[in-house]
Parts: structure tokens; sequence; C-alpha cells
């Protein structure tokens, strides 16, 4: 059966396994093939999400370079930073509905296509206007992808597992923010052109993710689109209250290491290598990685009261660090901060992807990536001007303690939360009732 033709509402409503073992049904071979072109698409959609990311994070390391080329002060890269999330943000409400009503293949092609004039604005740049130009276009490409490919993962897992599902988005998510500080850092530190090389590999890199994504199935349009202000069914809220606030709080601290951590750890080792910053930036989200790897499969709200705590503890040790000036010290606040932040992130996506209708699935995980994305900029900017005021060392360690503070106050929010559900749950005979 092809692909792009709807399913027959009597097949739709049978599980597939049952189909199989029809005996008035097609061959075997529908429900024998699907599976494994289904996965393909999966990985390949995962692929997608992984170079998009990596792409928009190509510039961190470089930024200091762009400043003594175009001579900008160091106020400017906060507001290239914010042109990037402020055109992110729309993006995000615009894309989610609009790829429920008119299917994911028609908003992300174009996602890529704006990803890839980015990068070639960028390996173009004479002027700092080019830099605002190519952030603007990376803001709005991811925007538009990433709502829809997060979504576009759970309706692709060949068994229905919204969990996996989840834990490769995160992972590719998490994955593309650490490999675009390396990767560019590696390639301007190391090989010829250092401002043109590193986006022109990411232009290679989104040719076969086109290619993945002209391969997904067409869908008919689930409803009309409109344009509409973000709300959350009712039936959501309480988990995204809490699962967004958590998710902000970590792509805050995700948000701080993308921009302040990278010149204050030069700053520690007295080194202008371009590979150091990005390798920090890299550990830390490897040990997220790491952390969502071992954590699959646990309960989303164990996974979120796991990492607050470790969230914060490594937000204390960044605090003191900055007291202490010890590289051994950050590194080890690294470390902690990172396997926090993927905890929380993963713990935090799954709750709300598990709790979003399947027809505001898109939608809702928008709306959840706006919040994420509010804490990748919205705090940094403020840091950064406090950094103008007092300094560098107290403003990270002002905003290490209070995001300290906040996650603690979530995690005891979610404890709270967690012990209503267990004593409201009905009970039988046998134990609880489910």
């Amino acid at each position: 059966m092809p692909l792009d033709q709807p399913v027959p509402a009597q097949n739709r409503e049978m599980p597939r396994r049952h189909r199989r073992t029809e005996p008035s049904g097609p061959p075997e071979a529908d429900g024998e093939q699907r599976p494994r072109p289904a996965g393909r698409r999966f990985w390949a959609t995962a692929y997608a999400l992984l170079i998009l990311l990596t792409g928009t994070n190509l510039p961190t390391p470089l930024y200091g370079d762009y400043q003594e080329r175009f001579g900008f002060s160091p106020l400017v890269v906060t507001l290239i930073f914010a042109a990037y999330v402020a055109t992110l943000i729309p993006s995000l409400l615009v894309a989610g509905p609009l790829s429920d009503a008119i299917g994911r293949r028609r908003v992300l092609l174009p996602a890529v296509a704006l990803a890839a004039l980015g990068s070639v604005v960028f390996a173009l740049a004479t002027s700092t206007g080019w830099l605002f130009a190519a952030r603007v276009l990376q803001g709005m490409a991811l925007g538009a992808a990433s709502g829809p490919l997060t979504a576009s993962l759970a309706e692709l897992e060949p068994n229905g597992n919204r969990r996996k599902a989840a834990l490769v988005s995160t992972v590719a998510s998490v994955g593309g923010l650490g490999l675009g500080p390396v990767l560019a850092g590696l390639l301007a530190q190391y090989a010829p052109a250092p401002h043109v090389l590193p986006f022109a590999v990411e232009v290679v890199l989104l040719v076969p993710a086109a290619a993945a994504l002209v391969a997904l199935p067409a869908t008919r349009p689930a409803m009309r689109w409109r344009p509409r202000r973000p709300e959350i069914p009712v039936a959501v809220r309480s988990t995204f209250a809490t699962s967004g606030t958590a998710g902000f709080l970590a792509f805050a601290v995700i948000g701080l290491f993308l921009t302040l951590i990278p010149p204050y750890v030069a700053t520690l080792a007295n080194s202008k290598n371009l590979l150091l910053g990005g390798a920090t930036v890299a550990l830390m989200l490897a040990c997220s990685v790491l952390a969502q790897l071992v954590g699959y499969g646990k309960p989303a709200r164990s996974l979120e009261l796991t990492g607050l705590p470790l969230l914060a503890a490594g937000l204390a040790l960044l605090a003191l660090a900055g007291g202490l000036s010890s590289l051994t010290v950050l590194f080890a606040a690294t470390v902690i901060a990172g396997v926090g932040q993927g905890l929380a992130f993963l713990g935090g996506l799954t709750a709300v992807s598990q709790a979003a209708p399947a027809d505001r699935h898109a939608d809702v995980l928008s709306s959840f990536y706006v919040i994420l994305y509010l804490g990748v900029g919205l705090p940094v900017i403020g840091v950064g001007f406090v950094a103008t005021i007092v300094g560098l060392l107290p403003a990270v360690q002002y905003f290490a303690g209070a995001a300290a503070v906040l996650c603690t106050a979530v995690l005891i929010a979610l404890a709270r939360a967690r012990h209503r559900a267990v004593v409201s749950t009905p009970t039988g005979p046998h134990g609880p009732v489910k």
C-alpha cells in the first residue's frame, strides 16, 4: 500500500500486529515490509534534527574573531544571540500548528532551505549586519523544524514508543548543541578558511537531511490551520507548567555555557585556543547525552526528580569555581551540571510528549520548545548586561546561585505533586487501581 494514501478506517482501528494475522487481508508483505523503511525514516529524521542544531551552534567559538574583524563590542554579541532567539520563538509558534494542519514535510523542507541559506550568509559575511541576517535565518529554520521534527520522531518510531522517540530527540538536540562548537572550533583552529569552512561543511551535511525529509510519508491535513495565540490543552497544563519550568532552567545552563563559559575557561587557562572553549561546552553536553542514555526507560517524573538536584549541585560548584579560580572545580561542575541537565530535559520532554493529545502533538511540543529557547536566551542576556557592570566572574556566580535556588524550588513542587498523585490514587484489594 502506498504510504501517501490513507489507511482504511477499519484497519486504522486495528493494531498492526493483529492486521498481519488477518486471513482476509492483503498479503503479509504490507505488514512485514513497513517496519524496516519506517525505522530508516526514524533515524534519518533524527539525523536531520542533529544537523540543524549543529549548524545553529557553529558560530559559538567564532564570535571573538568576528569582534576583531568587524570591530563590535561584547554587547553586540548579546544582541546577535538575541536576534536568533527572538526569531526562533515566533517561528516555533507558527510552524508547530501549521505542520499539524498541512503535514510535516511541507514545513520541514523550507526549514532546511533556510538553514542552508543561513550558513551561506555566515560564510559570505563581510560586516556585522551579515551576522544578524544569518542568525535570523537560522532562528527561523530551527523554530520551524524543532516541533515538527520531534513530533515526526514520535510518529515514525516503528513500535509507537514515545519514550524512545523522546530519548532520541533529546540526544539529537543536545548532541547538535555540543557538536556545533566543537566542529567549528576544530576547523577554525586547525583548518584553512576558518570563517567559511565550518559553514560549507554544514551545507554539505544538510543535503542528506533534506533527502530524508523528502522521503517522509505525505499526510492529509488533519485540521484547518489558522493563526492563534499559544494555548496548552487543559489536560496538559499542570504537567507543562512543572516540566516547562524545569526545561527552562536546564536550557538556561546551556545558554550560559554556549556564550559566557568559553571565554571564562580561556581566561582561567590563559589560552586563546578556540577548541578549548568548544570542548568545555561539548563536555557538558556529552555528559547530558550519556545521562539521557542511562536514564532511558525510567519514569519521566523520576528523571526530573533526579536531574534537578544534580543540576543545582553543578551550579553551586560553578559558582565555587569562580571564587577559587579553579579549572578542576569548573570541570567537575561541568560534568555534574551536564548530567543533571540531561535527566531534567529528558524527563520534561517525555512527560509533555506523553501528555500531549495526538491532534495537538506538534503544537504542544513547539510551545515546550518556546520555553526551552526562552531559557537559552533571556537569562544569558541578563547575565551579559550584569557582566558589563560587575564583571564576568560575579555575574556568572550570581546566575549560578539564583538558578540553583530555582532548581530546588521546582524540585519541591514536583515532589509535592507526585505525593498528591500517590495519595489520591484509588486502591483496591490488590494494590493501586490503574
